[in-house]
């Protein structure tokens, strides 16, 4: 079923012959390629990290920063004087860029802002579903292989759009910058308002945001995406502090048909495989013609791209493959299997073929709609589920800065029309005490 392809050493998965009743039946979530992403591995390590930011504070978060980043750090909070800088310094198109990235992810936040819902369910009897802003977060943004600056917006644009009142944001130290964090990043909080910036990465920030240390106050809730160690500590400390999500490399599931132009496809896989070493690029195809042309257009585009040595690493790693199917039905059902985080239709009538999909983080239709859109200017967030995790999760998105509370207000009259009701199933669960507390008001 598998084979070496010559495509940047990318593989090829062939399931055509495998998804009819005639022949042999395969599990495509297993058939398809995942990244080596072992969270649980990770564990003894992240748990020592967050347990020595636990117990010593800003001296230990000081200390894991050299370690693993490398870097000295004087004060883990970043001076509001020096986001302001660096705003002033930034080129004027990267700020446009910004700008525009910004006002259109504000636009598509505000229409998906839920308001509270009433209903009354009797006279005096009312249920409203009130939504509620989270008090306050801690939001994370790597700064590794690269600064993503994009990622400032795709975390503080929802959380204010929500109503969050208080908004912290942590970013890898950068040796580069003395120790501070990378100068983009700061420009585009400045840019959003935001204030509270640390100079802390990994499992020491999101230790930092759960336990509130030194002039970090504990968070509510944190997000964004991270390496490794950031999510391994989001997993451990999960219910000490609400977590957006365990994300792991970035991945990218195109389908495709022979109407798709080859260079378009080898370009947004690349793209992807541009991220990171683990990053996962599947390309979905019933033409064997498509899969043969996106091969010499990888060779080529890999060939001439800044971080080609990335690239060939994630394109040539067990994450990545061409997989061959019968038809768009049964490419269907493997995309639906693999639950990417980035999912493109490149097929005739896109839209139509789009709108079978059940799981992707998000959906990119036809094609004039690159993943990259998504990443900046789309109006959508880019802070998704991976892993397959599209099957039951979605995006980062206003919602999940939100909480949901009923507020239940009854009469005496609209308790009384229920009451025997509460009684008798209150008695039928062996809890008197629950029916007596309605009883004793009537009496």
């Amino acid at each position: 079923m598998t084979s070496t392809g010559s495509i940047s050493r990318i593989r090829r998965i062939d399931l055509r012959g495998r998804g009819t009743s005639e022949g042999p039946q395969v599990d495509y979530r297993t058939a398809l390629p995942r990244a080596d992403f072992d969270v649980a591995a990770a564990v003894p390590a992240v748990q020592a990290i967050c347990e020595r930011v636990r117990t010593g504070g800003v001296a230990a978060i000081k200390e894991l920063s050299e370690k693993y980043d490398g870097v000295a750090v004087d004060d883990l909070r970043v001076a509001p004087e020096a986001l302001r800088a660096a705003l002033e310094r930034l080129d004027p198109d990267i700020r446009a860029g910004l700008e525009e990235s910004i006002r259109r992810l504000r636009a598509t936040c505000a229409a998906e802002l839920e308001h509270d819902v009433v209903t009354d369910l009797a006279p005096g009897a009312r249920v409203t579903h009130r939504k509620v802003p989270v008090g306050r977060v801690g939001l994370y943004v790597p700064g590794g292989l690269a600064p993503l600056v994009s990622s400032v917006l795709m975390n503080v644009v929802p959380a204010q759009t929500a109503g969050v009142a208080s908004i912290a944001l942590a970013s890898p130290p950068q040796r580069e910058f003395g120790g501070s964090v990378h100068p983009t990043i700061l420009a585009a909080c400045a840019l959003l308002g935001v204030e509270e910036v640390y100079a802390v990465g990994g499992a020491q920030a999101i230790a930092m945001f759960a336990y509130g240390t030194g002039p970090c106050a504990k968070v509510d809730l944190v997000t964004g995406p991270g390496n490794i160690y950031t999510v391994t500590a989001k997993r451990l400390l999960k219910g000490l502090v609400g977590i957006d999500a365990e994300a792991g490399p970035t991945e990218i599931a195109i389908l495709a048909d022979d109407t798709a132009d080859p260079a378009h496809v080898a370009a947004d896989l690349l793209s992807q495989a541009e991220h990171d070493p683990l990053a996962a690029a599947v390309l979905v195809t019933p033409s064997e013609e498509l899969a043969d042309r996106v091969g010499e257009a990888l060779e080529e585009q890999v060939a001439a791209t800044k971080h080609s040595e990335r690239v060939r690493t994630s394109l040539g790693g067990s994450q990545s493959a061409v997989v061959l199917v019968d038809d768009l039905d049964q490419g269907l059902a493997v995309v639906d299997a693999y639950a990417a985080e980035h999912l493109e239709i490149q097929t005739a009538d896109a839209a139509a073929v789009a709108a079978r999909v059940r799981n992707a983080g998000a959906i990119f239709v036809g094609a004039y709609a690159p993943v990259s859109l998504g990443d900046y200017c789309a109006g959508s967030n880019h802070v998704l589920p991976t892993g397959g995790c599209a099957c039951h999760s979605s995006g980062l998105s206003v919602r999940a800065f939100t909480k949901s509370v009923h507020v239940v207000d009854y009469s005496r009259d609209a308790l009384a029309d229920v009451a025997r009701h509460v009684v008798t199933l209150a008695e039928a669960e062996d809890l008197p005490g629950h029916g007596a507390a309605v009883s004793v008001r009537f009496r």
